[in-house]
C-alpha cells in the first residue's frame, strides 16, 4: 500500500460541507470563509512515547489528535471547521490505520469538521500532527490577555482525572472512568462559544490547572489567588487516590483538556456541564494558593518539552 492508496482508503471521504470546494487529493484544499468572521488556526503534535504510550488503543490516538486541537478552538471560543493532517509512522499497518482512522473521523463528526488535506511519511516512530481551523465572529475572540483584576477564576469539569488515568495505565493498574478521560477527552467547543460576552480571558488546560493559569495570568499582567479546597475533584478519582494525590494530579497532572476562564460576572447556563469558581484575579502578579482560607506554599510552571535539557 502506497501513500496515494493509504490516504485514499483511510482518509479520503465524500465532502458534505459546502464549504469544502477541493478538499483532499489536489495540492492544496480550497475552503469559502464566511463573511464577516475572523480565522482561527490551532495545531498540535502527538509524538508516540511522549504523548502516548506504545501500543496504545489506535482509536483512541486518532480521536486525541483531533480533540486536542477543538479544546485549543474551544478556549478561544471559536466554531471548528476544517483540518489537515500530517501522518508518519514506521510501517502503514492495515489494522492499526483502520482504527486510527475510526477515532479521528468519530472526534471531526461531533462538530462538523471536514478533513481537506495533509501528509503521509515514514518514519522511527509514530507521530500525528492535525491542524484545525475554525472561525469566530471579528473582533470576539477570547484571548488569554484580558483577565481583570475583581474578575472571578472558574474551570469546567473535572481536574486530575486523564493524568490519574494515564499513570493507573503505566502502572499496569488502569481505572476505567479514570482512563476514558484520557482516551477520549470532551472538548468544551459549545460552552466556549456561549463564553463570548462573558469571560474576560481563557485558555484550555493542556499542561496542568497551574501552570496554564499562570500563562493566562502573565498574558493579562495580573495574579490571583487560589482556593485549592475548590478544585473539582471527581468521585472516581477520590475513590482511587488520597486528597494529596488528588490535589496534585488537579494542578500539575495536564490533559485535563478543560476550559480555565476568568469572568466578572454572570456566567451562561453550563447545561449539564459543571462550572466550578476555583479563585479571583488579584493586582499582584503572582498565585497565593489557599487552603481553609490560609495561604500555603506551591510552585509549578506545568509540562514543558525541553525542560531537562535547561531550556
Amino acid at each position: 500500500m502506497d501513500e496515494f492508496e493509504l490516504i485514499r482508503r483511510y482518509f479520503d471521504r465524500a465532502n458534505t460541507r459546502a464549504d469544502v470546494v477541493v478538499g483532499i487529493g489536489d495540492d492544496g484544499a480550497v475552503v469559502v470563509p464566511t463573511p464577516a468572521m475572523q480565522q482561527v488556526s490551532v495545531i498540535d503534535t502527538m509524538v508516540e512515547g511522549v504523548h502516548f504510550p506504545q501500543h496504545f488503543n489506535p482509536a483512541d490516538v486518532g480521536y486525541r489528535a483531533v480533540a486536542v486541537n477543538l479544546s485549543d478552538i474551544a478556549a478561544m471560543g471559536a466554531t471548528p471547521r476544517w483540518m489537515t493532517l500530517a501522518l508518519s509512522m514506521p510501517v502503514a499497518d492495515a489494522e492499526w490505520l483502520a482504527l486510527f482512522a475510526e477515532g479521528l473521523h468519530t472526534a471531526a463528526a461531533e462538530f462538523d469538521v471536514a478533513l481537506i488535506g495533509g501528509d503521509t511519511t515514514r518514519a522511527p516512530v509514530t507521530v500525528v500532527t492535525v491542524q484545525v481551523s475554525g472561525e469566530v465572529r471579528h473582533g470576539t475572540a477570547l484571548l488569554r490577555s484580558g483577565a481583570k483584576a475583581g474578575d472571578t477564576i472558574y474551570v469546567t469539569g473535572t481536574l486530575g482525572d486523564s493524568a490519574a488515568g494515564l499513570q493507573g495505565l503505566e502502572a499496569g493498574r488502569p481505572v476505567k472512568e479514570l482512563l476514558s478521560r484520557y482516551a477520549r477527552p470532551s472538548a468544551r467547543v459549545n460552552y466556549g462559544r456561549s463564553l463570548i460576552g462573558h469571560a474576560s480571558a481563557a485558555i484550555d488546560i493542556s499542561d496542568g490547572l497551574y501552570g496554564d493559569l499562570s500563562k493566562l495570568l502573565a498574558a493579562s499582567g495580573v495574579g490571583a489567588e487560589l482556593d485549592l479546597d475548590a478544585l473539582p475533584i471527581s468521585r472516581s478519582l477520590a475513590e482511587h487516590f488520597d486528597a494529596a494525590d488528588c490535589r496534585s494530579f488537579a494542578l500539575t497532572g495536564g490533559d485535563d483538556y478543560e476550559l480555565c476562564f476568568t469572568a466578572p460576572g454572570r456566567l451562561p447556563d453550563p447545561g449539564i456541564l459543571t462550572v466550578t469558581a476555583i479563585g479571583k484575579v488579584t493586582e499582584a502578579r503572582d498565585i497565593v494558593c489557599t487552603e481553609n482560607g490560609r495561604p500555603v506554599p506551591f510552585s509549578d510552571s506545568g509540562y514543558a518539552h525541553f525542560k531537562s535539557a535547561g531550556a
